[in-house]
């Protein structure tokens, strides 16, 4: 079961003011419309932000945090998702529909993945893995209903406290979370679209008001001198948690593989494709004798872009409590499409995290 609104394909979207000074200027449509077509029309919120350009068409709307056109509002509120990503959760279920994931550190060198859906919920997400402090913090930012099985000590108290809305496996296992039999705990909790909107139900969620996360969208790259046509992000020494990415120019998106298994949905084996890979450098500490990680979302710091088989270096702040890529004052012009965010500690850093060919 879908959810939401897929995006549409047949229009033509334009950001005003997205290019830095030393960017490519857009190139402005010339010669006369077909007889019976008409003028294009455009929008442009207050800021200079995203410009909707229709050329005959009826998709007026954006999705906000892909960039891409849509036929209907996009008026659903996000859902995040803890996702596991150890091996033996591999392949997981609905990441190929996620707008956004995120990875980063949970404890050690094991990763987790925070998977994001606003345009569509999938029939199955999982398996469904244990809240952080700093994922709480993730969802709250982005005004989500967070949805994890299990919890730290930190992130308990945190959702006791009402931070965020939420629902979890630990209250609801075996009704709204279902356990496979292919898969040993804690590698097989599952969670439906359908069963979300009807735990939100139960305890009065709303599920409207998509919040704008201000980011910027643009499908001409900005000027560049760096090319990546592949390239890897690793955690540390253990290989199974090495991302691996290489870029098709014909659909102008990233395929991605982990630990050298190429990512795909487990329900259907559709790849996971994205249009942006970030990767952002934060601090990092490890806060209990278990490896559990602290990580600051806040403290701003080196970043790279991946879009369009080009690499950009720059930076990431902090804006709303969303870790967000800059371009001098406004956030980075990603691609049009899906976005895959890493976030890489500061030790040994950035420059030792990724590897990539031209």
């Amino acid at each position: 079961m879908k959810r939401g609104w897929m995006p549409a394909l047949a229009a033509v979207l334009l950001l005003a003011g997205c290019r830095g000074d030393s960017g490519p200027e857009a190139a402005a449509p010339g010669g006369d419309l077909p007889e019976g077509e008409e003028e294009p029309s455009s929008s442009t919120d207050e800021n200079g932000g995203l410009e909707i350009v229709e050329l005959g068409t009826d998709m007026p709307y954006t999705a906000p945090f892909t960039g891409l056109a849509m036929e209907e509002e996009p008026d659903m509120r996000p859902v995040l998702v803890t996702i596991n990503n150890h091996p033996k959760a591999r392949p997981q279920s609905g990441l190929s529909e996620a707008d956004v994931v995120y990875e980063m550190l949970a404890e050690g060198d094991i990763t987790r993945l925070l998977a994001l859906y606003q345009s569509e919920l999938p029939g199955q997400i999982g398996p469904v893995r244990s809240a952080r402090d700093y994922f709480v913090d993730l969802a709250a930012a982005h005004g989500a209903l967070y949805i994890a099985h299990g919890y730290s000590p930190e992130a308990q108290s945190m959702l006791a406290s009402g931070v965020v809305d939420h629902l979890n496996g630990m209250q609801y296992d075996g009704s709204l979370f279902k356990r496979s039999a292919d898969r040993v705990a804690p590698h097989n909790s599952y969670i439906s679209g359908e069963a979300i909107l009807s735990g939100a139900e139960k305890n009065g969620f709303r599920m409207d008001e998509a919040p704008d996360p201000g980011w910027r969208f643009d499908e001409e790259a900005p000027m560049t001198v760096g090319t990546a046509g592949s390239f890897d992000v690793s955690y540390g020494s253990d290989k199974s948690y090495q991302s691996s990415y290489l870029y098709d120019p014909f659909s102008r998106t990233y395929a991605r593989s982990s630990g050298g298994v190429q990512t795909k949905d487990a329900d259907d084996s559709e790849p996971v494709s994205v249009s942006n890979v970030l990767v952002l450098e934060m601090p990092h500490r490890v806060v209990d004798d278990q490896g559990r990680r602290s990580i600051d979302l806040e403290a701003g710091g080196a970043a790279c872009v991946f879009r369009d088989g080009l690499l950009y270096e720059t930076v990431w702040e902090n804006r709303g409590g969303v870790p967000t890529v800059m371009d001098g004052g406004r956030p980075f012009p990603l691609a049009l499409g899906k976005t895959w965010v890493h976030f890489v500690p500061e030790t040994p850093g950035i420059g030792t995290s990724i590897s990539y060919t031209k």
